[in-house]
């Protein structure tokens, strides 16, 4: 549940829902966050990538919460968080997925995928 609520939580702010409304012009920060995490990639497809990346935690988040495909969703949601950690660490230093504990969330959800092996239900 921690899991999901990091990744709602995440999705929420990039549309400035924590400040009680709706707002786009959030969004436009997040997809320039992302330019700047994402440095290797062509500017065009930055709003495809942030957009991929918003509904892939809201998916991620929600099959969370609802148990469905638990093994496999810990997996992605490992892997996506590595991701991010690794793509953070490269844009700005070691200091910000620490500071923001990535990789121990990557981590978290990897041993939530270990343990799903061995205890499916």
């Amino acid at each position: 549940m921690a899991l999901a609520a990091a990744f709602l939580s995440a999705v929420a702010g990039r549309f400035g829902l924590w400040r009680g409304h709706l707002d786009w012009s959030a969004f436009g920060r997040f997809i320039t966050r992302t330019s700047e995490l994402n440095a290797f990639m062509p500017p065009f497809a930055m709003p495809f990538l942030a957009w991929g990346a918003t509904i892939t935690e809201t998916t991620l988040a929600i099959s969370l919460l609802a148990g469905f495909r638990l093994r496999w969703v810990a997996l992605g949601s490992a892997a996506l968080l590595a991701w991010f950690g690794t793509a953070m660490a490269f844009a700005d230093g070691p200091k910000a997925p620490l500071d923001y504990s990535v990789f121990s969330a990557s981590a978290a959800a990897l041993l939530l995928f270990l343990q799903q092996r061995h205890n499916p239900s």
